[in-house]
């Protein structure tokens, strides 16, 4: 007899989120390093990350002598992202805020937001207060890196990811399926499965939300609409930041570099 899945929010189960992604980090927190150098027009200390999740890069850019300023609206993975650096030993802020609309002073070098948690703000009303709220809080010449998902329009609508990861004795299987999209409404339901095999247990966990969808062009109008952003360049999820890309429909992993005017 099978096991039976649980129903759990995915950001909600932040220690499995965490090792489901822990191989991308340090690429992501290199091509952070290179693009603070190469866009912003100040030097970058401080930093912001809006949707945190369970901060695995937070601590990595903590680690790297940042001063981080993070926050998320998910308890469980805040309390898992200050256990975690109290473990360490590391320094950072964290707080409970919404990455739909927030007020932070202008404070910070620069801004990160690396994978498609800016696809669950479902408008172009949360999606552009979002992008004011980061210009808000940034230091003139500062800049956001924010990456997400496009849809090309070949796209095939129906799409399914698979992944494995392992820390320690607990291995984490990731499978993620697009189940239905709506180009009209621009909006996908996503289904997340996790299985979690540990020394003495298996576990099955489920999750379904939905993402906005983004075309190129949507992306570009949406970005006219916050004047105080310029678009710098864009990259994919390789993150070579000495290839930089142009930006046209057939773009399906972006990495926008964007800076405060």
């Amino acid at each position: 007899m099978g096991i039976r899945p649980i129903r759990a929010t995915w950001y909600g189960l932040p220690r499995y989120y965490d090792i489901a992604f822990q191989s991308e980090t340090p690429a992501e927190a290199d091509f952070l390093e290179a693009a603070f150098r190469r866009y912003a027009a100040i030097e970058v200390r401080r930093v912001l990350e809006p949707a945190c999740g369970s901060g695995r890069l937070v601590c990595e850019l903590a680690r790297r002598g940042y001063g981080v300023v993070a926050f998320d609206t998910c308890r469980p993975a805040l309390t898992y992202l200050r256990r975690r650096l109290a473990r360490r030993k590391l320094m950072a802020h964290v707080l409970a805020a919404d990455m739909n609309r927030f007020c932070l002073p202008p404070v910070f070098d620069a801004a990160y937001n690396t994978f498609d948690s800016f696809r669950h703000l479902l408008s172009e009303e949360a999606a552009r207060g979002h992008l004011r709220s980061v210009a808000d809080s940034l230091r003139p010449g500062g800049i956001y890196v924010l990456g997400f998902h496009l849809l090309p329009p070949d796209a095939s609508e129906h799409c399914i990811e698979r992944w494995t990861e392992r820390r320690g004795q607990t291995t984490v299987t990731v499978t993620l399926r697009v189940l239905t999209t709506d180009r009209r409404r621009r909006i996908e339901h996503i289904r997340i499965n996790l299985l979690v095999r540990g020394r003495h247990s298996t576990r099955r966990y489920f999750d379904e939300f939905p993402l906005r969808l983004y075309t190129a062009r949507q992306f570009r109008r949406l970005l006219g609409q916050v004047p105080h952003l310029e678009l710098c360049d864009v990259f994919d999820f390789w993150y070579e930041i000495d290839r930089p890309l142009r930006l046209t429909d057939e773009l399906s992993d972006a990495v926008f570099i964007l800076r405060r005017r």
